[in-house]
């Protein structure tokens, strides 16, 4: 639960912006970005993440296929939000190196 209070949406953006390419990250804005954050979790939830008891398995946490193609499935449904697939799939893992470097940190 530490975590969470540590976990700051700008911050994940800044990190995000710094992870991937230039040419990607001008594509979109922060919104887009915080977005595809938010689809991020809503997945942890969906899943039982965030429980408190919640015991994530290594190999649950090495799923990344499954987490990338859940958010580009949700980023399809929506019709204001257009991103390369691609692109999605770097925002996530850039997410993701945010977590690690929070963790890292505390």
């Amino acid at each position: 639960m530490d975590d969470l209070m540590k976990y700051d949406e700008d911050d994940a953006v800044k990190f995000i912006r710094a992870y991937i390419p230039d040419n990607i990250s001008e594509k979109y804005d922060d919104d887009e970005i915080l977005f595809v954050i938010d689809i991020i979790w809503d997945w942890y939830e969906k899943n039982g993440y965030l429980d408190i008891s919640a015991e994530v398995t290594d190999e649950e946490e090495a799923d990344i296929p499954l987490l990338v193609a859940y958010v580009q499935k949700e980023i399809g449904k929506d019709k204001e939000i257009m991103m390369d697939p691609d692109d999605v799939d770097l925002i996530v893992k850039g997410e993701l190196k945010y977590e690690e470097s929070i963790e890292d940190v505390f």
